[in-house]
């Protein structure tokens, strides 16, 4: 799997957008765009990327969550690439396939768990390989320092089922990824959070 950040170098304030693709081209793969941001920069990365033979530049777009710093540019992109688009909530223009957690993607030519983690907004998801531990959060708050926070309850329990997961890498939405110590570093928040307020959360 080959992973780009194609908002490395912003032109304009946006989140991180994602783009995986297969490095072999004999394999099943679909190459995707996790969130599509705000900054037009994207189009001219989309110009330095080798697609494989008989591939679509974008086969799939997954959105995290519904922010617009995240999603400004879905419908100019899906108007001329024609991804099918991933998201949890139904009130994204463009979103074709409604996510409810727990779905397989393939993304690349990985598969990764959906996992909703209801924490920035109601609708925000992320994705999980099992095969290298690598774990797309948007911007569900998994590293948390002490405070006075209140969180629902339905995203303590979101929080819980990460823990369980064994995490090598957290790409955010935006800044750096999390490249060490990042079981470590969950379960942590996840401390934080029991020592917090906690609501019950919506339904």
């Amino acid at each position: 799997m080959h992973l780009l950040n194609l908002t490395e170098n912003p032109t304009t304030y946006t989140c991180n957008v994602y783009y995986l693709k297969s490095e072999f081209s004999s394999v099943p793969s679909n190459n995707t765009i996790i969130d599509i941001g705000r900054d037009e920069i994207i189009f001219e990365n989309f110009s330095n990327i080798e697609v494989n033979p008989g591939r679509k530049l974008i086969d799939q777009i997954i959105i995290t969550h519904n922010h617009y710093d995240h999603t400004a540019l879905l419908e100019i992109v899906k108007k001329e690439y024609s991804p099918v688009v991933y998201g949890f909530s139904p009130f994204i223009k463009g979103v074709d396939v409604i996510l409810k957690g727990g779905e397989s993607l393939l993304i690349a030519d990985k598969y990764f768990e959906v996992i909703h983690t209801p924490g920035h907004t109601q609708d925000s998801v992320c994705l999980y390989c099992k095969d290298n531990g690598y774990l797309f959060v948007g911007d569900t708050p998994v590293i948390v320092n002490p405070g006075e926070w209140t969180f629902e309850e339905n995203y303590v329990r979101a929080m819980e089922y990460l823990c369980r997961k064994d995490v090598s890498k957290i790409f955010f939405g935006h800044g750096p990824p999390l490249e060490n110590n990042c079981n470590e570093r969950l379960k942590k928040t996840l401390k934080v959070i029991m020592n917090s307020n906690i609501k019950p959360g919506s339904q």
